[in-house]
């Protein structure tokens, strides 16, 4: 699943959401978000479809674009 930048989010918020959703620690949630904020994209989740559906949902809810990519 990727997640997209966007100009709405706040760094932080990003951060929280990927801890929160992924249970990333900290410093990983962090190069992610900055991958997403420098490279404007990045892959935080790969699994079976139906779990990668439910998060792309739930990234939604949290009001971050997020896709999903075969890999």
């Amino acid at each position: 699943m990727v997640v997209w930048n966007d100009p709405v989010n706040l760094m932080s918020y990003v951060v929280w959401v990927f801890r929160s959703l992924f249970g990333y620690p900290p410093a990983e949630a962090t190069r992610l978000m900055l991958r997403v904020h420098h490279e404007g994209r990045a892959v935080v989740a790969s699994g079976p479809l139906e779990k990668a559906e439910l998060d792309c949902y739930r990234l939604h809810h949290h009001g971050l674009w997020a896709t999903l990519e075969q890999a």
